[in-house]
């Protein structure tokens, strides 16, 4: 296993530990809120983490480097995630998921299109198994019943989230070449998180964000542990592995989060681990030992 692969991973097993825990939380505290707070830390972690190992001088960009580095931020951060917490209450968690899957194939279009990236047949047929294996993990038979329109619009927002998500890391392949690696992963969030802050006070719901935030305190601990894997390591390891690695194999590795947050909602959150689950989680797993080559 490469250097890149492994990163990604790391990033895996490091988002699902982090939805555990956010889960773990509850749901009292706003999707917005959480958002918000997870990255006011994330950026609070990384700021000092940068200014030690790189010092205080931020990476030499071009314009069109910088313009790069604040559109990602921002699509993948304030965009994407608001998209998406849309269409979480349109069509609930498990259509949702199954959208969420188009990830690694919008990664995968873009980066042949954009970055001039193939895979290998070999790696295509693990990255079929791999999604596969997703999609058996996660399909739920009985749904609530959506209103067409809703539906519509809800897998719309769904699509547009994924895809400006991928858009924003197929982008910043480039600018990861720069020097300065940290800072550019924390330029990243704080450019996302000043983009949800605008998103938020241009809709009015900026103090009463931060109202909820302020009554949930007891939840800090938890919800800083969920920061610290989800937004502070899982970041670094996430940008890590797209440095090292073809952001088409990073992208498929980083799918596999999916199976993790399975397995740990099974051992942590005590969540039924059914037959179609375990054999989804093994076809996945299948196809991860085939599209790294192991």
């Amino acid at each position: 296993m490469e250097l890149g692969e492994a990163y990604a991973l790391i990033t895996a097993i490091l988002w699902a530990s982090a939805v555990v825990l956010f889960k773990h939380a509850g749901n009292s505290m706003s999707a917005h809120s959480l958002n918000l707070i997870k990255n006011v830390l994330g950026v609070g972690l990384l700021v000092p983490t940068a200014m030690f190992i790189e010092g205080s001088q931020l990476p030499q960009l071009s314009a069109l480097h910088w313009l790069i580095l604040i559109g990602s931020g921002y699509l993948g951060i304030a965009v994407a995630d608001s998209w998406y917490f849309q269409a979480l209450r349109m069509l609930g968690a498990g259509r949702t998921a199954i959208v969420g899957s188009l990830y690694s194939p919008m990664v995968i279009i873009l980066s042949i299109v954009l970055l001039g990236e193939r895979l290998a047949w070999w790696k295509w047929s693990g990255f079929v198994l791999v999604l596969c294996g997703i999609l058996i993990a996660i399909y739920q038979r009985q749904y609530q019943q959506v209103d067409k329109g809703q539906l519509r619009s809800g897998i719309a927002l769904a699509i547009g989230a994924v895809f400006m998500t991928a858009l924003g890391v197929v982008a910043m392949k480039p600018v990861l070449e720069n020097d300065g690696f940290l800072w550019l992963v924390c330029l990243r969030l704080a450019a996302g998180t000043l983009g949800l802050m605008l998103f938020l006070g241009l809709r009015g719901q900026m103090s009463e964000t931060i109202r909820i935030i302020r009554f949930e305190q007891h939840k800090w601990p938890t919800i800083l542990a969920a920061s610290l894997c989800g937004t502070y390591l899982a970041m670094i390891f996430w940008l890590a592995g797209f440095k090292h690695a073809d952001a088409s194999v990073a992208s498929v590795l980083n799918e596999t989060s999916s199976i993790f947050i399975v397995l740990m909602a099974w051992l942590f959150l005590k969540e039924e681990l059914s037959k179609r689950k375990v054999v989804g989680v093994l076809v996945a797993f299948i196809g991860v030992i085939i599209f790294i080559g192991a």
